[in-house]
């Protein structure tokens, strides 16, 4: 893996268990969208992959092993240096931020973009 990869959830998946089988959207994807979409760089830095809403999240399985894995997740490449500040988990011998909030701290200590607002 040569750049981090952003898993998001496609805009309009189906959520089956709604009793409507209604289509939505992922707040926290939208978020990273909108941070992307502010800073184009980064997100020509990032590889982006679409994971379904059921589980298992084959591609985050794939990297980080079996368990409950939310979207957005952003894997880090193994031996990427984290910034102070920046908290990660780690699965499967790879750093990972399981979060938006925690995504856009991360993007903010590397690329010098603001903090999400509430950090």
């Amino acid at each position: 893996m040569k750049k981090p990869i952003l898993f998001l959830l496609a805009p309009g998946f189906e959520d089956h268990d709604h009793p409507e089988q209604r289509r939505e959207y992922c707040p926290e994807c939208a978020e990273m969208w909108g941070v992307l979409s502010y800073f184009p760089a980064i997100k020509e830095a990032v590889d982006i992959r679409y994971e379904t809403l059921a589980h298992p999240r084959t591609g985050l399985v794939d990297l980080l092993g079996a368990g409950e894995h939310n979207c957005p997740t952003l894997v880090l490449p193994k031996g990427t240096d984290i910034p102070d500040g920046v908290r990660v988990k780690t699965a499967n011998g790879y750093d990972y931020l399981p979060n938006a909030r925690g995504i856009g701290i991360y993007f903010a200590k590397l690329y010098g973009t603001p903090v999400p607002r509430g950090y």
